[in-house]
């Protein structure tokens, strides 16, 4: 094929976020109490919508919007993530919105198009008007309203939090990119590998020009691997860049402290409230970090992209939204239980393992050729891209 004629079809295939995740089975949806719900309002997006309501919720009432990544359905990634034994188990009701093959051929949520990340269209106002849906029908409180996703549902996370800063207190970002790097294929594909730094106010001026809002603004949780290979960690740290200058913080952490293992970094405003918190999960690579919770429970099942990690990420940013005080004694006897998950190893298994090998004598590194292959870093970063496979 000719030069022309590829770059005519990556022009052509703008829908390709570049978050691409092995194909999983459709097993997962048996295992997952989520139920479709379909008439929620308008769906410009042409998104389906799940969702799952415990017997039992927690007043004043609260709802998570979840957001799956590339190759996953929303049973799929629950069943990962643990978040509906979360929300049974804390009583808050559980939205999760899921891609369709039609949309994206890697089913991922289009972070970057711009019919799809601006208020009031595409897939963006599809994901809000399920809120309002979710809102209305179960009488959630609208300040109670939170978000999460990884990955490409972590872009699209990012998207929300931009453009209905009102509809939301609070969110989290697994693994994703802030919002409003990219409009075009070259650009995402920059932040994604690359993550040029961008001044602090230049960040916070794009979420701010995504709607009338001007405050207050929600807090939000960034979670990142450090050896991600497949969105550059530096994203974690321009999300943060981004939040702190639409809500006036300074740049150095105020807090740093060690949880479960891994490093967290904390800014407050002028009550005491976390608004900004920063998790780098140390030798972590593309994915959700697994483990046990604060209550010696484990939240999700091992998989791709769902990675053992000694933490519990779903538990802490259901517990950032201010979620687990409340716990469902009372409908333990009733309610009907959801599949147990298989055990994972042990927390920090892992990391004794890498320990135990990096204490082994190095061999000697043999002598590496300088040459490259240029085809090859090419083919590289299109199948990482989601654009080859």
């Amino acid at each position: 094929m000719s030069l022309a004629k590829n770059i005519d079809l990556l022009r052509r295939l703008p829908r390709l976020d570049g978050l691409r995740f092995t194909e999983p089975g459709r097993g997962a949806d048996a295992s997952s109490p989520l139920q479709e719900v379909t008439g929620f309002g308008g769906n410009p997006g042409g998104l389906r919508m799940f969702a799952f309501v415990p017997a039992r919720l927690q007043k004043p009432r609260a709802l998570v919007v979840v957001l799956h990544g590339c190759g996953q359905t929303a049973a799929a990634y629950d069943l990962g993530a643990g978040w509906s034994t979360l929300a049974q188990h804390y009583g808050f009701a559980l939205l999760m919105p899921e891609q369709q093959r039609i949309n994206n051929g890697n089913t991922c949520f289009n972070w970057f198009n711009p019919e799809d990340t601006a208020r009031g269209s595409g897939e963006a106002h599809s994901i809000r008007e399920m809120v309002a849906h979710m809102v209305g029908a179960h009488r959630i409180d609208p300040a109670r309203v939170f978000i999460t996703g990884l990955s490409a549902g972590g872009g699209m996370t990012s998207v929300m939090l931009a453009t209905y800063p009102e509809v939301f207190a609070a969110g989290a970002v697994i693994a994703g990119l802030p919002y409003g790097i990219a409009s075009n294929l070259r650009e995402a594909l920059d932040g994604m590998f690359h993550s040029p730094p961008r001044p602090a106010r230049e960040l916070g001026d794009l979420v701010r020009n995504a709607s009338a809002h001007r405050g207050p603004w929600p807090k939000i949780s960034v979670w990142h691997g450090s050896a991600d290979r497949t969105v550059n960690p530096g994203n974690a740290n321009e999300i943060v860049k981004q939040w702190l200058d639409l809500h006036d913080l300074p740049d150095a952490p105020m807090a740093e402290t060690i949880v479960d293992g891994h490093p967290r970094q904390t800014w407050w405003g002028k009550d005491g409230e976390t608004l900004v918190e920063s998790y780098a999960i140390a030798d972590m690579a593309h994915g959700t970090p697994l483990g046990l919770a604060d209550n010696d429970q484990r939240y999700g099942v091992e998989g791709a992209f769902l990675i053992e990690a000694g933490i519990s990420s779903s538990y802490h940013i259901a517990k950032f939204f201010g979620l687990t005080a409340w716990i469902a004694d009372a409908a333990k006897a009733d309610a009907r239980p959801l599949a147990k998950p298989a055990l994972s190893p042990a927390p920090h298994l892992a990391r004794s393992i890498r320990a135990a090998i990096a204490e082994q004598p190095a061999e000697p590194k043999r002598e590496e050729a300088r040459s490259f292959d240029l085809g090859q870093i090419i083919t590289r970063a299109l199948t990482a891209a989601g654009l080859m496979k």
